[in-house]
């Protein structure tokens, strides 16, 4: 199979899954479970083109996504702007923020570059907590809804909350996914993925290392700030606990439980992490117990994550 075929199938199988769970959901509230997932897994969509591409690793990713949630709270309270292009100037502060930062961290290496993310998460989180004028303090702040269900409404569309929010979250993780699959077979997608292999060897074969170190890094903040963004778009309300130290972990967890290198590995890591604690809950003070076991497990028989082991199995049985 040709890479363009395979990435218009990955595609196909997203969009026709996306469009057919509605059929089975027994009640509203799997709307917003649903619309939960796709926001995650826009945002780990974005780790997967820094870590699984690039080979550079981020803790402090949550900070990203807390800049595009609270730009859509703070942006149409003092600037007057819609929310959606507030959405828009998150991603845009996002990225240049990255691109600042980036030229000094991406110069280190291993868990120096860990902490070095990690420190500018907190950093944010830190600023979003204390700046209480402003952004509400640990108590978060309330976020003005986007307006367009008014208008579907007059154009003769009946839809509630979470059906509306289900739609933008998957169209928006469509859109996220294409994009990300069109880098991965790009010649800046393949200089990445030589970055990944080895920097050495890439660098002596003419690839501006550092350039491309930072190009994934900015990218992959633009989708953590867009994830953000809608996830508090969707809830109406932001709290500092979004870039929080353990929102960066979950983000990374995401991708490696799921498969680093794949998309389509990152959406079913976001879905089963989204799921995980949903289903748990029946063990009560026992389900961070049993949800760190579960990974656990993946991680020791499946440690290429669970898409990459499961294709992998299956071609093995078809040979």
């Amino acid at each position: 199979m040709t890479a363009a075929r395979g990435k218009w199938l990955q595609l196909a199988v997203l969009a026709i899954v996306i469009a057919a769970l509605p059929l089975i959901f027994p009640s509203g509230y799997y709307y917003r479970v649903g619309a939960l997932i796709f926001v995650n897994a826009l945002s780990v969509v974005g780790l997967v083109i820094l870590i699984g591409l690039a080979g550079q690793i981020s803790l402090g990713h949550a900070g990203f996504a807390g800049i595009g949630a609270y730009a859509c709270a703070l942006a149409p309270a003092h600037l007057g702007l819609h929310p959606g292009l507030a959405l828009v100037l998150g991603a845009v502060v996002s990225g240049l923020l990255a691109l600042l930062i980036g030229r000094p961290i991406l110069r280190l290496k291993g868990y120096y570059l860990a902490v070095a993310t990690l420190g500018f998460g907190i950093l944010v989180s830190m600023v979003l907590t204390n700046e209480r004028a402003l952004t509400g303090g640990p108590d978060g702040m309330a976020v003005e809804d986007i307006g367009l269900r008014p208008l579907l409404r007059d154009l003769g569309w009946r839809i509630s909350g979470g059906e509306f929010w289900y739609g933008i979250s998957g169209i928006a993780l469509l859109i996220g996914a294409w994009m990300a699959l069109n880098l991965l077979d790009s010649p800046t997608g393949r200089a990445m993925r030589a970055l990944h292999g080895s920097e050495v060897a890439a660098s002596t074969v003419g690839i501006d290392v550092a350039r491309q170190k930072l190009r994934a890094f900015v990218i992959s903040a633009v989708y953590a700030s867009v994830a953000g963004s809608l996830l508090a778009l969707q809830n109406g309300f932001v709290t500092p606990d979004i870039a929080g130290f353990m929102h960066s972990i979950e983000m990374v967890t995401m991708a490696v439980l799921g498969g680093v290198g794949s998309v389509i590995g990152a959406v079913l890591g976001a879905a089963i992490l989204t799921l995980l604690p949903q289903v748990l809950t029946v063990f009560a003070e026992y389900e961070q117990l049993v949800l760190g076991a579960v990974m656990i497990i993946v991680m020791i028989f499946m440690p290429q994550g669970l898409l990459p082991s499961i294709m992998r199995r299956i071609r093995g049985r078809g040979e």
